[in-house]
């Protein structure tokens, strides 16, 4: 038998339920796809714990997410809510991350700090970036729910998967060209 590998990080962020529950809802029953995402979810807890020692925070926001919402849309008989977890995970990250900057503070300094390295750009470039990262995934969320409303499940599947990836990825590169010319004009 094999030992868990604790030194690489393991977390999907609730893709095997999201994934499980898409392939059930088109082959099989709402109720059958809500149960069998609950389940998936469960097991992707338990499989981040097996494979890490531990369960990240954030895995467990999504798990409890995951299985409230299940329940909901199965007493609703609506998959909406369960489809709807990317839409409070996004306006929770990006909550918590107007509450840090509200507050003076920077959640990518305090964990570089934390680890004891020394903050290669200086503090308020990463306020600012903090800052657009926050209304990003605000903007995100409400674009979650319109897809979770009124988009098909696969379309959903699509944006909750590599979509928000993509996203993420061409606002990334916006914001570093941004920040390039934000920092030479402070020179």
């Amino acid at each position: 038998m094999t030992t868990p590998n604790k030194s690489k990080p393991y977390f999907l962020l609730s893709f095997i339920p999201a994934v499980g529950y898409w392939y059930l809802e088109t082959y099989y029953t709402l109720e059958i796809a809500l149960i069998g995402g609950i389940i998936l979810g469960i097991l992707e807890m338990l499989f981040e714990k097996y494979f890490t020692g531990h369960v990240h925070t954030l895995s467990k926001v999504n798990i409890f997410l995951v299985v409230v919402l299940g329940i909901i849309s199965l007493i609703a008989k609506e998959g909406v809510w369960f489809k709807l977890q990317p839409t409070f995970t996004g306006v929770g990250v990006s909550s918590f991350l107007f509450y840090k900057k509200f507050k003076g503070h920077s959640l990518m300094l305090d964990m570089l700090n934390d680890m004891g390295q020394t903050p290669p750009l200086p503090g308020p470039v990463y306020k600012l970036l903090e800052w657009h990262i926050s209304i990003f995934l605000l903007g995100f969320a409400a674009f979650m729910a319109k897809v979770a409303i009124y988009d098909t499940t696969s379309s959903w599947i699509f944006w909750k998967t590599g979509g928000f990836y993509i996203a993420f990825g061409a606002f990334m590169i916006m914001e570093i060209i941004f920040l390039r010319f934000h920092l030479k004009g402070k020179k």
